[in-house]
C-alpha cells in the first residue's frame, strides 16, 4: 500500500487553479479530478514542483473567461505551469511530468468526452515541446485526489479507496 504524502504544509490546488513550490516541506494536492485534468511537473535537481487542475481543453470556447482564469483551460494553463516552474529554476530537459484525471464521469455520451479531449490537448502541447509523460492515472468513471511531494517528486493518486503511486 502506498501512503498518502504528509508534510509540514499541504498546498491546495483548487479547480481551475495552479500552484508551484520549491519549499521541500510542501505537498501540493488537488481534489475531485473527474473529467478534469491534473498535471504535475517536477524538476528533481532544483526540487521544484508544480500542479494544475484544468477543467476544459480549449480556451477558444470562452476567450474572456480564459483571460481571467487561464488555468481553467488546458491550452492556456499548461504553458502557464511550465512558465511558473521555469521561473523557479526548473528546466524542460529534467521535467518529470505525471497526469491524472480525464475520466468519463458523465457516462458514454460521445458528445462530451471532455476528459478525453483534455488529455488529447495536453499530449499535443507536450509533444510540441518535446516533453514526455512519465506516469499517468487517467480514464475511468471515478474521481481522483492527487498529491506531489516537493522534497521528492513522489506523486500519489487516491481513487476508489485505493492509493497508487505513479
Amino acid at each position: 500500500m502506498v501512503s498518502t504524502p504528509r508534510a509540514m504544509g499541504n498546498v491546495r490546488v483548487d479547480i481551475s487553479d495552479m500552484k508551484v513550490s520549491n519549499r521541500v516541506g510542501d505537498v501540493l494536492v488537488t481534489y475531485a479530478l473527474g473529467s478534469c485534468l491534473g498535471v504535475t511537473m517536477y524538476d528533481p535537481v532544483v526540487r521544484v514542483a508544480g500542479m494544475i487542475h484544468c477543467m476544459l481543453p480549449l480556451s477558444k470556447v470562452d476567450p474572456a473567461k480564459a483571460a481571467k482564469m487561464p488555468y481553467m483551460f488546458v491550452d492556456t494553463g499548461v504553458p502557464a505551469l511550465f512558465k511558473a516552474i521555469s521561473e523557479l529554476g526548473a528546466q524542460k530537459n529534467r521535467l518529470v511530468v505525471k497526469v491524472a484525471g480525464c475520466g468519463q464521469i458523465l457516462g458514454d455520451n460521445k458528445l462530451f468526452k471532455i476528459g478525453e479531449r483534455n488529455y488529447t490537448v495536453l499530449r499535443k502541447i507536450l509533444w510540441k515541446n518535446d516533453i514526455l509523460i512519465t506516469g499517468e492515472h487517467v480514464g475511468g468513471n471515478f474521481s481522483r485526489t492527487v498529491f506531489i511531494e516537493v522534497a521528492t517528486g513522489r506523486v500519489v493518486v487516491r481513487a476508489s479507496g485505493r492509493e497508487i503511486g505513479i
